[in-house]
C-alpha cells in the first residue's frame, strides 16, 4: 500500500514545507499565516508528546477507571446499573463537551492557564468524591466537577503537539495517547488494590495525589510554539460545509456511542456471567487497558509510514466491532482473558488514530484545537447516552448482556463504514490511497 497514491503530496513550488494537503485533486495552499515549518522531531518536540502522555493519563485514563467505581457503587448504594452509569457518562460527556471551549482557548494561546484550571478541578473533584456517601454527592463531585476539569484540560496539549509535527504527526499523537492506557491501568489499580488496605476514601485520595503530580509535570513541560490565533469565532461554522469533516464527525459519534460499553461492563460481565471474583474481574479491566498501550504507537507509525490515519482508523474500528460480536461467545474464564487482550489491542489502535485522522483533514494547524474541539463536543452526546443505553438494555433483558453486545457491535461496525466514507469523500473510490 506504500507504493500507492499518497494524498499527502511532497512539497512543490506551490506548496511550502510543512503544508499538508488531503485533496486528491489540485493541491490547496494554506493561508500565509497558517504556513509553518515544524521541527518534526528533536528534544523539545518530543517533550511535548511526553506532556501529552501525562495529560492523557488523567484526561482519559481517569474516566476509564469508572468500571471499578461502578462495581463499588453498585455494592454499596444498591442502585440499578443504568442509574450508576450516569455518573460516569456525565463525566465523559463533560470531558468531550467542553473541548470546543478549551480548544479555542488553546488556539488563542491560553495553553498553560487552561491546563492549570482543568487540572485543579479534576484534583478537587476527586478529593471531594472521597468524602461522598450519597448518590447526589457523588454525581456532583465525580460526575460534574471532575468532568468539567477533564473537558478543560484535554485540548491544550493536543493543539501544542500538532504544531510540532507533520510527517510524524500520527505517530506523535498516537504516542501521546498511550497516556490513556497508562492512566487506565494506574488509576483503577490504585483504587482497587488500596480499598482493602486503606478503605475507599483514602484510595480515592491517593488517586487525586497521582493526578496532581502528573498534571504538575505536564504544566512544567508544555511549550506552545505557534502564534496565538486571537481572532476568530468559538465555532468554525464553515467546517460544517465540508463533507469529509461531517462524515468524520458522524463516524466519531457512532464510535464513542458504543465505545464505553466495554470499559464500563467488561468486569461486571465477568463477575455476573462468568462468576469471577470482584478482584479478578477488575484484573480484566487492567489487562484491557494495559494492552491498549503498545497498540497505539504501532498504529500511529503504520499510519505515518504506510497506510494513512483515516484508512487505519476505519480498519481498526471495524475490527473492534467484530470483537464485540465475538464477546457474545465468551463463556469461560480463559476466554475472558483472551478476549480482554485482543479487545485492548483493537481499542488502543482505534482510539490512538482518532486525533491523527482529523489532523490529516485540517489544513490550518492554528485551527486544530477549534475543529477537534467541535468534534469532541458533538461526540459528548454519544458518550453521555452510550453506557446508560447499554445499562437499560441489560436491565430490560433481565441482567443478560446479549442484546447490549449486539447493539454495541452493530454501532461500532457502522462507525467504521462511515469513517471509510470520509476517506472516499476525500479521495474518491480509489483503493490504494494513503490518507
Amino acid at each position: 500500500m506504500a507504493s500507492g497514491i499518497d494524498v499527502e503530496k511532497a512539497p512543490s513550488t506551490s506548496q511550502r514545507p510543512g503544508d499538508v494537503s488531503v485533496s486528491s485533486g489540485a493541491e490547496a495552499e494554506l493561508p500565509a499565516e497558517a504556513q509553518f515549518k515544524p521541527p518534526d522531531g528533536g528534544f523539545e518536540a518530543w517533550s511535548q508528546v511526553v506532556a501529552g502522555i501525562f495529560i492523557n493519563m488523567m484526561a482519559w485514563g481517569y474516566p476509564s477507571t469508572f468500571g471499578v467505581y461502578q462495581l463499588h457503587y453498585r455494592d454499596t448504594l444498591k442502585l440499578p446499573e443504568s442509574q450508576i452509569s450516569w455518573i460516569g457518562s456525565v463525566q465523559v460527556f463533560l470531558a468531550f463537551a467542553l473541548c470546543a471551549f478549551s480548544g479555542r482557548l488553546a488556539d488563542a494561546g491560553y495553553v498553560k492557564s487552561t491546563t492549570i484550571a482543568g487540572s485543579f478541578l479534576v484534583v478537587f473533584g476527586t478529593f471531594m468524591t472521597s468524602l461522598c456517601t450519597e448518590y447526589w454527592q457523588i454525581f456532583l463531585a465525580q460526575g460534574l466537577c471532575t468532568g468539567i476539569g477533564l473537558g478543560i484540560v484535554f485540548m491544550p496539549p493536543l493543539s501544542v503537539i500538532n504544531s510540532y509535527f507533520v510527517t510524524k504527526r500520527s505517530s506523535a499523537l498516537a504516542i501521546s495517547a498511550t497516556g490513556t492506557g497508562l492512566g487506565s491501568v494506574v488509576f483503577p489499580a490504585t483504587i482497587q488494590y488500596l480499598i482493602p488496605k486503606v478503605g475507599f476514601p483514602w484510595a480515592v485520595r491517593v488517586a487525586a495525589f497521582v493526578a496532581l503530580f502528573i498534571s504538575a509535570l505536564a504544566v512544567l513541560t508544555l511549550k506552545p510554539r505557534l502564534k496565538p490565533r486571537t481572532a476568530g469565532p468559538l465555532i468554525e461554522w464553515d467546517a460544517f460545509k465540508e463533507g469529509p469533516y461531517l462524515l468524520y464527525m458522524l463516524g466519531a459519534f457512532l464510535f464513542f456511542w458504543a465505545l464505553y460499553f466495554g470499559f464500563f461492563y467488561i468486569n461486571a460481565y465477568a463477575r455476573n456471567v462468568i462468576h469471577f471474583s470482584t478482584t479478578d474481574s477488575v484484573q480484566l479491566l487492567l489487562i484491557t487497558n494495559g494492552m491498549s498501550i503498545p497498540s497505539r504507537p504501532v498504529a500511529g507509525y503504520m499510519a505515518d509510514r504506510y497506510f494513512g490515519p483515516i484508512n487505519l482508523y476505519a480498519f481498526h474500528t471495524f475490527i473492534l466491532g467484530g470483537l464485540i460480536f465475538a464477546w457474545i461467545g465468551v463463556t469461560t474464564r480463559t476466554g475472558m482473558y483472551v478476549f480482554s487482550v485482543f479487545f485492548g489491542l483493537a481499542n488502543g489502535a482505534a482510539q490512538g488514530l482518532y486525533a491523527g485522522s482529523l489532523a490529516s483533514l485540517t489544513k490550518d494547524p492554528r485551527k486544530m484545537g477549534t475543529r477537534f474541539g467541535m468534534v469532541c463536543t458533538i461526540v459528548a452526546f454519544a458518550s453521555l447516552a452510550g453506557p446508560p443505553t447499554a445499562g437499560a438494555i441489560i436491565d430490560k433483558s433481565g441482567g443478560r448482556y446479549l442484546w447490549a453486545q449486539v447493539w454495541a457491535g452493530l454501532v461500532i461496525v457502522l462507525a467504521s463504514l462511515v469513517i471509510a466514507g470520509t476517506r472516499c469523500a476525500v479521495t474518491g473510490f480509489k483503493l490504494r490511497v494513503k490518507i
